[in-house]
């Protein structure tokens, strides 16, 4: 496995994350990764198809108020949180984040916030999907505001590269940030009806030959064996064949067209996401690993709440009383 240079790391910290650190809980919680690390491993080994959906989730987290957790907050009867909105509907896995979040209440009491949780297990889920790992800057606290409008700013599976740019850039996350957290499609799965309008209704005309013409056919008549233009429960995988395993095969299904959504289609649009799609479409693994490391880092220091900024929620679906 990959291990990103500290050295390297340093210099993608940004001021506004100046009270992060890796060593964070070294003091009040020393054995706090090694806990999150054991109940990944029990919990992947038991349902592996979970590590795309702790991965998902802590991007959505990141993009929606910063990575402060908002996304595990429930709603109350006054308000609609994050995880109740459309964008976020499909996420699965918020039990397991409660239970290794209490595996760490019971080791060290109100210590190590929501937030570093799903930091934690995002980073663990991709290293026990074959892919690389990295230092987490731990630190962050846990917000207590969760709003389902506010998911407006997760790009959606339709995004063009023109707004996916925009997206990514409001989070201070570049074109190479956007190419490389891409390929985190190499694993997981999706619901058809987050591709359904590529296959029957793009353009808006809402008959069988208005399809995404970008899509290869023998793919598009596969979705289409799988998907009726109703269905809202089937999943695919989004790169068939090792949609469990993390490395650079996600790009070689995008170079033949053969990718899920409208918006990795997108990132043959433009000259240096381009170029980047089929270098590693030939390989080059090593390399698009220690990028990956790069912006995950990057993405998870995002608009982080530290010091008096938040708190540290006992449960992570309800904030403190």
């Amino acid at each position: 496995m990959l291990m990103v240079p500290l050295v390297s790391m340093l210099l993608l910290l940004g001021s506004t994350t100046a009270q992060l650190s890796i060593d964070y809980y070294s003091k009040t919680c020393p054995n706090a990764e090694k806990i999150v690390r054991e109940e990944m491993i029990q919990i992947l080994t038991k349902a592996p198809s979970l590590a795309a959906p702790f991965l998902r989730m802590h991007f959505h987290d990141c993009f929606v108020r910063g990575c402060d957790g908002s996304v595990l907050l429930d709603s109350t009867p006054g308000n609609k949180a994050e995880k109740d909105a459309i964008p976020n509907l499909t996420l699965r896995g918020f039990g397991s984040v409660e239970r290794v979040k209490a595996k760490l209440e019971k080791a060290c009491p109100n210590t190590v916030s929501c937030a570093d949780v799903l930091a934690l297990m995002a980073r663990d889920s991709v290293w026990l999907s074959k892919g690389p790992t990295w230092p987490v800057w731990l630190g962050r606290k846990d917000g207590r505001i969760s709003i389902a409008n506010e998911t407006k700013q997760l790009p959606p599976p339709q995004a063009n590269l023109t707004q996916l740019i925009q997206m990514f850039g409001v989070k201070g996350l570049d074109l190479k940030d956007l190419v490389v957290l891409s390929g985190a499609h190499t694993i997981g799965t999706s619901h058809c009806s987050s591709i359904s309008d590529r296959l029957y209704n793009f353009t808006g005309q809402d008959n069988l030959s208005d399809v995404d013409p970008f899509l290869e056919k023998l793919y598009l008549n596969k979705l289409r064996s799988k998907c009726s233009p109703t269905d809202n429960t089937t999943l695919i995988e989004m790169d068939p064949g090792s949609f469990k395993t993390f490395d650079t095969s996600y790009y070689k299904l995008v170079t033949n067209r053969r990718s899920a959504f409208h918006s990795d289609w997108a990132l043959l649009t433009d000259s240096f996401t381009r170029a980047y799609v089929l270098k590693h479409a030939s390989g080059f693994e090593s390399e698009f690993f220690q990028d990956f490391s790069d912006s995950m880092i990057k993405m998870g220091n995002v608009e982080v709440l530290t010091g008096s900024q938040g708190e540290i929620r006992k449960k992570c679906s309800v904030v403190n009383k």
